[in-house]
């Protein structure tokens, strides 16, 4: 549904995205995940097309951004981080002047203006001066005038920025309602907004892209080394110094009452040893499974060791 490749923009001396590639298929929920400064919202805008690209491509649902901007603009909802509303305005009045403007025929306003209003959770506020709404509220109206005209794919930027954690909450589950029935870009720095809603992401730092994959597989492991939780019935003599000893064991050490934490290098043959030596001790082997990393520990390993590199 998305397909962007090698996208770059460039401010005088300054790069801003540097040759950015990833895809989004239809239906899916992508985090777009980076520091402040990483050049998010810079990618976010080329390819809604609000600035264009100084090199690179971009289509959505099939249109390229730079010959067919308006059919772009006519796919994609999109919500930018300080939400484009009137404060004078009722919120329906609002809405109604939006689906106006994209083009929604006039018999199918009334229908849209009511759709958004009750997946946004405004039915309690629809009469209200948009003005006078909390940031929540204001932030679900901006959300209702991005899905207005039922767009193939929906742009969010910083969606949650400022809320309170039940408006969090409450944004989080109307942006999960879309999923599948249409294709959403999540940009955020906000890990926990990226683990709760997004099945994949795309780490972005300095305006390049650093990771992308599933968040299962980003958490699986960081770089080679991998830590395994092993459990024992019985701690017998000299368990962890043996572990240790072992072919791609880093380490072995005791976490807990008949646990250890097994540093391994990545790869299924180093688990098998480590299983086989519990077994021929005699501890009994209860549990033998892989930690994963937090998102966050990814996260900042990645940006950190780019950083680094970029430096050397």
């Amino acid at each position: 549904m998305i397909s962007v490749d090698r996208l770059t923009k460039v401010y005088g001396s300054r790069v801003a995205v540097w040759q950015v590639s990833f895809e989004v298929a239809r239906g899916e929920i992508l985090g777009f995940l980076g520091p402040n400064g990483a050049g998010k919202t810079t990618t976010m805008r080329m390819i809604t097309g609000f600035i264009p690209p100084s090199s690179g491509t971009a289509r959505v649902a099939g249109h390229d951004v730079l010959s067919e901007p308006l059919a772009v603009k006519a796919e994609i909802g999109y919500l930018c981080e300080t939400p484009p509303l009137y404060r004078e305005m009722v919120v329906r009045s609002y809405l109604r002047f939006v689906a106006e403007i994209k083009r929604v025929p006039r018999a199918k306003r009334a229908a849209a203006v009511d759709r958004a209003i009750a997946l946004c959770g405004l039915s309690e506020v629809a009469h209200r001066v948009t003005g006078h709404l909390s940031k929540g509220y204001r932030q679900r109206v901006g959300l209702a005038q991005a899905i207005l005209h039922q767009p193939k794919v929906l742009v969010l930027d910083e969606p949650t920025v400022g809320l309170d954690p039940r408006q969090i909450i409450e944004i989080r589950q109307v942006i999960r309602g879309l999923a599948g029935e249409q294709t959403v870009v999540l940009s955020t720095h906000i890990l926990p907004e990226v683990q709760m809603t997004c099945s994949r992401v795309v780490i972005i730092n300095e305006g390049q892209v650093v990771a992308e994959d599933s968040i299962e597989n980003l958490t699986a492991g960081l770089g080679r080394v991998q830590s395994l939780h092993v459990r024992v019935a019985r701690e017998t003599d000299g368990l962890a110094g043996a572990l240790a000893a072992l072919p791609g064991v880093t380490d072995a050490v005791r976490s807990g009452e008949g646990t250890f934490r097994v540093r391994v290098d990545a790869g299924d043959s180093a688990r098998e040893r480590v299983a086989a030596e519990v077994v021929r001790l005699g501890a009994g082997l209860i549990e033998l499974s892989r930690e994963r990393a937090s998102l966050e520990e990814v996260f900042l390993k990645l940006v950190t060791d780019d950083a680094a590199g970029a430096a050397a």
